[in-house]
């Protein structure tokens, strides 16, 4: 879906809810004070909230679903995610927000440390540095109890001990059963209400990340997780039909309209409506705590999904996230923010703002919590996003700069012969694909730009949000492409990027001309 429709879809999603009756009317806390001139916390302002009765922090996320995934956002099946829907009518929705790296475990990473993967020592699925602050520790110092639900593995793995309450996959039938989220999520808000102290619970599902719902991988991954051994799997699976008709879902612009695609697809839905489920019956917990009306709600995606073009790669449906707060008194209802960019390396910083607490010291990241009460925030024109090592521990280096329009990608492992491979290869829908390629060129060509690449890419997703169309080489677009190149490289300076003297030498060869330049058309210099 274009972006510039979201507006117009998500006034009509929240009518639609309104006019249901389906948004519950939730008692709102006293409107604190505005934060001081410069958008930092300040002593007075932790006073105030401290008066007012500590602020409880609920964080939801969900595993590879896509930012259009949601009828919120644009989705055209109907009822999708009606629980996710509601929460965005009570709050804010940001239609430009990315995480920083479309990777599970990295991504979490940069949420709890507030720092670019190669700043916290987590580029891939390797732990956070020792000397690395975490957001989780923070607020535990502060006197949170803290929780966490699925995605123990992902989630600081170096620092699991910083949770009081860890309630891992397994016990939550792999992190899919909205049933078990309820009872688990209100357990802990129970303890915490009981200790009165105020809470932190990150509640992770496991959907609609692979195996997806009524899918063979599914019934492949029943088989394995029966016999499993594993701290994390062996909780079994919720059972689950195909909630729709391939032929009347849609199919992503980036992929190739075909039956298995249709198929898998459709499998892909019935995961997000389970994910739905699951948000809903999270927040339903927190409804009957009754501590609603003091807990800011912070909901995201962690990536795109698990298909070609999507996760594991640095395009827009690879980082962009439908991000919505809720936060009772504070933000006004059913807004929308298409100006703002923010990053996944902003969510810890915002969080421990809006709590009263300082930055986590060397991040990266700033606070939002300016934009959450209406303001306009300045530099928030592009973030930067990467990739580095898969879960399979092959290297595939990607640097990104996106804006409200272009976005820019750096490919340093391109070089016309290594061929990438990700978990979003398997399945039914590259395999489909690359079967297609073998009758039809188009399809051929689209399969050799996924596996093979080009140093450097340019899209207009305004235009292109499916980046089906490279700008690079096209002479009305040059200035574009050389502004976000120097955007990138100075980033990549100030953070110390270990791909800095790849992208250099990329550049140098660009400054000789078109001799010294591989032919991205040919892969050929």
């Amino acid at each position: 879906m274009r972006s510039g429709n979201v507006g117009r879809v998500r006034v009509l999603a929240v009518v639609a809810v309104l006019l249901s009756g389906a948004v519950a009317c939730v008692a709102a806390a006293p409107r604190p004070e505005p934060l001081g001139a410069s958008g930092e916390t300040t002593e007075a302002d932790a006073s105030r909230r401290t008066a007012a009765g500590p602020l409880n922090v609920l964080l939801i996320t969900v595993d590879d679903m896509g930012w259009d995934s949601l009828g919120i956002t644009g989705s055209p099946i109907p009822n999708i995610t009606p629980n996710i829907d509601r929460l965005a009518a009570a709050g804010v929705l940001f239609t430009q927000a990315h995480v920083t790296i479309a990777i599970c475990q990295p991504t979490r990473a940069v949420w709890m440390t507030g720092r670019y993967p190669h700043r916290n020592g987590a580029l891939g699925f390797g732990p956070i540095d020792p000397d690395v602050p975490t957001l989780v520790e923070a607020l535990g110092e502060a006197g949170y109890q803290t929780g966490l639900m699925a995605k123990t593995g992902h989630v600081v793995p170096s620092r699991l001990t910083a949770f009081d309450a860890v309630i891992g996959a397994k016990e939550l039938q792999n992190g899919r059963s909205p049933d078990l989220y309820y009872e688990h999520a209100a357990e802990f808000f129970r303890q915490a209400k009981n200790a009165e102290q105020p809470f932190f619970l990150m509640a992770n599902s496991q959907d609609p990340h692979r195996p997806f719902a009524a899918s063979r991988q599914e019934v492949n991954f029943r088989a394995r997780d029966a016999t499993s051994t594993s701290e994390q799997y062996g909780g079994g699976f919720p059972d689950a039909r195909l909630a729709f008709s391939p032929e009347q879902i849609p199919v992503p612009g980036y992929l190739i309209d075909l039956p298995d695609v249709r198929l898998e697809v459709a499998q892909y839905y019935t995961s997000v409506r389970r994910a739905d489920a699951t948000v809903g019956a999270v927040l339903r917990a927190l409804d009957d705590s009754g501590m609603a009306d003091r807990t800011l709600v912070m909901f995201l995606s962690d990536h795109g999904p698990s298909f070609p073009f999507a996760k594991a790669n640095a395009w827009m449906h690879s980082t962009r996230t439908p991000w919505i707060v809720r936060w009772p008194g504070v933000i006004a209802a059913a807004r929308t923010d298409a100006e703002h960019m923010i990053s996944g390396v902003d969510l810890a910083p915002t969080i421990l703002d809006a709590v009263g607490l300082e930055n986590l010291a060397g991040a990266d990241g700033r606070s939002f919590v300016p934009v959450l009460r209406g303001e306009t925030q300045a530099g928030r024109e592009v973030v930067f996003t990467q990739i580095n090592s898969l879960s399979s521990g092959r290297p595939f280096p990607m640097r990104a700069v996106v804006g409200r329009r272009y976005g820019y990608i750096f490919n340093a492992w391109a070089d016309g012969e290594t061929s990438y491979r990700s978990e979003a290869s398997g399945g039914l829908t590259f395999p489909a694909m690359r079967e297609a390629g073998a009758r039809d060129q188009a399809a051929a060509a689209r399969v050799a730009h996924y596996l093979f690449r080009s140093p450097e890419e340019l899209y207009d997703y305004r235009r292109d949000p499916d980046a089906l169309e490279s700008l690079i080489g096209q002479p009305e677009h040059s200035a574009t492409a050389a502004r976000l190149r120097a955007m990138l490289l100075e980033h990549m300076r100030s953070t110390g990027d270990p791909q800095l003297a790849a992208f250099e030498t990329w550049l140098a060869e660009l400054e000789q001309g078109p001799s010294g330049v591989r032919d991205e058309s040919t892969g050929e210099r």
